[in-house]
């Protein structure tokens, strides 16, 4: 045997020390870099890809952080169907939305609001579109999705969807229109604050390109999309917001946090300004290009003498205390049992109008009394017809009362609830309390009628006017008010005109295309036609959006922002990558009431807000959008961070960048690290008192990354995420490695066990959740007719194919519940059939564009392990 027997040469032996992973040589910087390496792989060299030679318009800044933005983009959008374009405001999205158009194949269609759609916005879809040379596109406002419809879908194969967090409501029928549109489509959604209440509200944009239970993400955590959501959201169940503020808080933050790693790391490209400053600053260094300096917002205190704070705060006490709001809640009188959501539906409208006076309250006396007088109507008309025997009752508007709040309209809602005459009831059909209360509240109103009647002197607006006339800021440069009242804006333009050379204009969404003209070519930096014939625009919300007003530098609040990702959107108006301003002013008035010795004005502004939102409790969430604590918005309000979106990271691409750089500067080590085997392994002391073991492993597309810490006393394991595990491993290049001790063993044993369980638990979860509602009413009445005699095998297949929709999560919630009420008691099997086909677009029968799940084929292997060796 001996005899033979082959000499084991030394060649072979080092080839088995150094590329295998039986390497005991691996420093942990080296590992480190490998694990960077593993783990961005696919993204590393797109910054070196030739972006095809598209056209581009002449003076075009072609920005190297914009470029990556479209290569990353069209990666995510390749494997998922869909991507997030969500840079902060004012970096470019169309413009990296448009690039990216340019390089797939196929007819595009965007869908954005009207000013992005007018060709007199420079700005515009439309114009920039044209700009770039792409003649098969298609620009229709988001208000026409029924033309769309009508006009063929079947013609495009990309979509692109502007300012998409508009649609984050999935029970409305412009989802389900949009929803149509999208089914089999390659999505782009422009957002810039596509995450903004609830986390249902990313579940829906995101679903026009995934099913909701057959998701293609790569973490087996969110296969079913609906059950990861739905657990995110069940987290909330039994808090209140008031009484569990801090526990409540938590949850949130943790949720977002949770959905960024699982769910919108794969989908989304998003950077702030700090982020791109730190990654590019040497490509915007060359382009002489810097982001202006954006100021701390500057507050504005105006204050009551005592006679007027009493007033104010009486009227606040009527409004939140003593108001019922009976008017706009008459089922909660009905003499007959209401459902769970008739009830919230109702306290939910309550809400509203209450928050709608308490808005115009703050906004000006002007708009305060307008709002009461229409209140005053109102009710005199509805207790008319009460007294006639006649109570007329809506419950199908709540959605559009929720678009005319956010349009500063409410003489539009007043008119939508004293017009709407759906549901007619008999006056003996309620207790006898409704006009009890009917009676009182119109007496209240009328109460606080007199308690301004001989207000004369408005303290906000003669502060607005000495500043405008003093600070050198707001008299030397042109400048944006914001206020939520239509009303305030045209009050404010009729008292500011005589004072200004009238040089102030309102605008507002019953402003004309014309007007909207006029305040582009006076603001637009970018505007063909500029003019110098307004020195102050005074806007309601619909310039928060889609137009860039970046000839001026200064943004006022004349009402108190509540939502200050709405103040992030407004001052992304000015804000603009292109902006020649080096530096960007905020102004925010608050109410300060009564001052003394004792007490500042910042403490009596603080003062005012908080006892808004206490006093309103849970309605609170209908005022600020967020979930703010009372006495954290102050802060919130009067900080540079929450306005320009600074307070997130990107780890990920400051590490892409990090290894980039050795790529381009040192190619020995960058061609080491990449020929690393797989299973490599180190060692190094830890910061931690516990002996541990990170471990990287892969199954297809599935990464995952764990951490066991512990010995025979006691073994630890958990998944950590991208961020923390980079963070562990980062290392210096002259850090010592450290012997591997058989605990190394133990731990990795541990670390492959708990991937191993991933794929089991995603076996477990593979029955889909959240058939309730009317979806599990569907799949009943579906079961209860298939099959029925007389039905066809045609019609037994289409039943079938609809139960798949059903299964996978592919329909909308309007859709079904369409069905469901079109269905009602009927019970035969026929009818029923025909409801369900009638009800279902053809659409929804094709597959979302990507349609395999992430591919988790192959054998579970690992990739690296550190050993960390404690201190005790």
């Amino acid at each position: 045997m001996w005899d033979k027997s082959v000499d084991v040469s030394d060649e072979y032996v080092e080839t088995i020390k150094t590329k295998t992973w039986l390497n005991d040589k691996i420093t942990p910087y080296e590992l480190y870099l490998k694990f960077l390496y593993e783990y961005l792989e696919e993204r590393i060299n797109l910054d070196l890809e030739d972006v095809e030679d598209f056209y581009r318009p002449p003076n075009f800044m072609d920005l190297e952080y914009q470029r990556d933005a479209v290569q990353d983009a069209k990666l995510k959008l390749g494997e998922y169907g869909g991507v997030f374009i969500s840079d902060v405001v004012g970096l470019g999205k169309t413009y990296i939305a448009t690039m990216l158009a340019q390089q797939l194949d196929g007819r595009t269609i965007v869908i954005a609001p009207p000013v992005l759609v007018d060709r007199n916005n420079p700005g515009s879809w439309t114009n920039v579109f044209e700009d770039f040379g792409i003649r098969q596109a298609y620009v229709e406002s988001r208000g026409k999705l029924d033309d769309i419809i009508r006009r063929g879908t079947e013609k495009y194969k990309n979509i692109i969807i502007d300012e998409a967090h508009s649609f984050r409501n999935e029970s409305t029928q412009s989802y389900e229109k949009l929803a149509r549109i999208c089914r089999g489509k390659r999505v782009i959604l422009v957002s810039a604050t596509p995450l903004n209440n609830t986390p249902i509200d990313i579940l829906s944009q995101i679903k026009l390109f995934q099913d909701a239970h057959k998701s293609t993400l790569r973490n087996p955590k969110v296969k079913d999309l609906e059950r990861y959501f739905n657990g995110l959201q069940s987290k909330l169940k039994g808090l209140d917001r008031q009484q569990d503020k801090e526990e409540y808080l938590s949850v949130v933050k943790e949720n977002a946090e949770d959905i960024r790693k699982n769910v919108l790391k794969d989908l989304m490209v998003r950077r702030t300004r700090s982020v791109i400053t730190e990654n590019y600053g040497e490509d915007l260094k060359k382009q002489n290009l810097t982001f202006p300096e954006v100021g701390d917002p500057e507050p504005i205190y105006y204050n009551f003498d005592e006679e007027l704070d009493s007033i104010f705060t009486d009227t606040v006490d009527i409004i939140v205390n003593q108001f019922k709001y009976a008017r706009y809640t008459p089922l909660l009188y009905l003499e007959k049992s209401l459902t769970t959501i008739e009830k919230l539906s109702q306290r939910n409208m309550q809400g509203f109008m209450r928050i709608l006076l308490l808005k115009r309250l703050e906004s000006s006396i002007f708009a305060f009394n307008k709002s009461i007088s229409r209140f005053i109507y109102s009710y005199e008309k509805f207790i008319e017809q009460y007294q006639k025997g006649n109570v007329y009752v809506s419950k199908k508007h709540i959605n559009r009362i929720f678009e005319h709040l956010d349009n500063d309209d409410d003489k539009s809602i007043q008119k939508l609830i004293d017009e709407d005459k759906a549901t007619a009831y008999a006056s003996e059909d309620f207790y006898d309390k409704f006009i009890v209360d009917l009676k009182d509240d119109l007496k209240a109103l009328k109460n606080i009628r007199g308690l301004w009647s001989n207000v004369k002197n408005d303290p906000k607006l003669e502060k607005f006017i000495e500043l405008l006339k003093s600070d050198p800021v707001l008299k030397n440069n042109k400048l944006i008010v914001f206020t939520e009242s239509m009303e305030t804006a045209h009050h404010l333009e009729e008292m500011l005109n005589p004072v200004f050379d009238n040089k102030v204009r309102a605008f507002s969404s019953f402003s004309t295309p014309a007007e909207r003209t006029e305040i582009i070519d006076n603001f637009d930096a970018n505007a063909r036609n500029q003019k110098d014939d307004i020195r102050i625009v005074i806007s309601t919300e619909i310039l928060a959006e889609g137009v860039n007003l970046h000839r001026s530098s200064v943004v006022i609040n004349y009402d108190i922002p509540w939502n200050p990702t709405r103040m992030m959107q407004r001052v992304g108006r000015i804000n603009r990558v292109d902006s020649k301003f080096d530096k960007i002013y905020i102004y925010n008035f608050f109410p300060a009431g009564q001052i003394n010795e004792n007490i500042s004005l910042q403490e009596a502004a603080e003062a005012k807000i908080e006892a808004f939102i206490e006093m309103l409790g849970n309605d609170a969430r209908l005022l600020t959008d967020e979930e703010i604590k009372s006495h954290d918005l102050y802060k919130r309000l009067t900080s540079r961070e929450s306005i320009i979106g600074e307070d997130e990271d990107n780890p990920e691409l400051r590490y892409l960048t990090f290894l980039r750089n050795i790529r381009d500067t040192d190619k020995e080590l960058f061609n080491k690290i990449k020929k690393l085997p797989k299973k490599a392994r180190s060692a190094k002391k830890y910061t931690e008192d516990s002996t541990s073991t990170v471990t990287f492993l892969r199954k297809g597309k599935v990464r995952k990354i764990f951490k066991t810490t512990g010995n025979a006393k006691g073994i630890l394991s958990e998944e950590v995420d991208f961020d923390t595990a980079a963070k562990i491993l980062e290392s210096a290049i002259d850090t010592k490695r450290e012997k591997i001790e058989p605990e190394f063993y133990i731990h990795l044993e541990f670390n492959k066990k708990e991937f191993a369980d991933v794929f089991i638990k995603e076996s477990e979860s593979l029955n889909p959740a959240g058939n309730r509602g009317n979806k599990a009413k569907l799949i009943q009445i579906i079961r209860a007719i298939e099959d029925s005699p007389g039905f066809t095998e045609i019609e037994n297949d289409y039943l079938r194919d609809v139960l798949t929709l059903l299964r996978d999560g592919s329909l909308p919630k309007a859709t079904i519940k369409k069905i469901i009420d079109g269905i009602k008691n009927e019970i035969t099997p026929f009818k029923i059939y025909g409801k369900i086909k009638s009800g279902i677009p053809e659409q929804f029968f094709q597959s979302t564009f990507v349609t395999s799940s992430a591919d988790t084929r192959g054998k579970r292997e690992v990739i690296l392990s550190e050993y960390l060796v404690g201190s005790s």
